[in-house]
C-alpha cells in the first residue's frame, strides 16, 4: 500500500500532524485505565494475594483489610490445617475473574504500593472478602469492615469457622 506523499514544508501541514499525534497519545493514556481527574485506577485485575490485586502494572492493596499470607496455615472445622492464604487468594480471584475493576486510591503503604478501595461492579471487594471470613478488617488502618468481620464470625464463614492466627500477627512470629 502506497501513502500519498505529505510536503513537510508547509507549516500548517506540521502544526496538524502534530495535533493529530498528540490527540493519539492523549487517546492510548485514557485508554490505559487511569484517569489525571479522579485518580481511579481501573481494568482488567490479576490477583497476587488475598488482599492485593495488579491492575494495569500498579500493585493495589486493598484498602482496610488483611487477609492470611499466602503460605499461612488456618485450623478448618474439621481441625485439619489448610493453607488459608492460598484460599483467600484463590476466592478473590474467583471473584474478579477476567471482569474490570475500578480502585479509588487512598494513598501508598510503606512498600510504594498503592492503597485503594476496590470494587467489581460496584460492589465493594474488601467487604466481599471480609464478610465472607477470607480477610480480616484491618483495626489499625480502618474501622470501615467491623460489621462484615462481626457477621462473618457470627455465620462461621471462611476462616470463622475454625480457628486461625491473625495474619499481622503471623508476620511478626519468627519462621522456622
Amino acid at each position: 500500500m502506497l501513502l500519498p506523499k505529505v510536503s513537510m514544508k508547509n507549516n500548517t501541514t506540521k502544526i496538524i500532524l502534530c495535533l493529530a499525534a498528540l490527540g493519539g497519545l492523549i487517546g492510548l493514556a485514557m485508554a490505559a485505565g487511569a484517569t489525571a481527574s479522579t485518580g481511579v485506577v481501573q481494568g482488567r485485575a490479576s490477583v497476587i494475594d488475598g488482599d492485593t490485586l495488579e491492575v494495569r502494572g500498579e500493585r493495589i492493596r486493598l484498602f482496610g483489610i488483611d487477609a492470611p499470607e499466602s503460605a499461612q496455615t488456618c485450623l478448618g472445622a474439621d481441625g485439619k490445617a489448610y493453607r488459608c492464604g492460598q484460599r483467600a487468594a484463590f476466592a478473590l480471584s474467583d471473584k474478579v475473574g477476567a471482569r474490570p475493576v475500578s480502585c479509588q486510591p487512598t494513598g501508598k503503604d510503606r512498600y510504594g504500593r498503592i492503597v485503594a478501595r476496590c470494587s467489581l461492579a460496584g460492589e465493594d471487594l474488601q467487604a466481599w472478602m471480609v464478610r465472607n471470613g477470607h480477610a480480616l478488617a484491618f483495626l489499625r488502618y480502618s474501622k470501615a469492615y467491623r460489621s462484615q468481620e462481626a457477621e462473618a464470625k457470627a455465620t462461621g464463614a471462611g476462616m470463622w469457622s475454625g480457628s486461625f492466627e491473625a495474619p499481622w500477627d503471623w508476620r511478626r512470629r519468627p519462621k522456622s
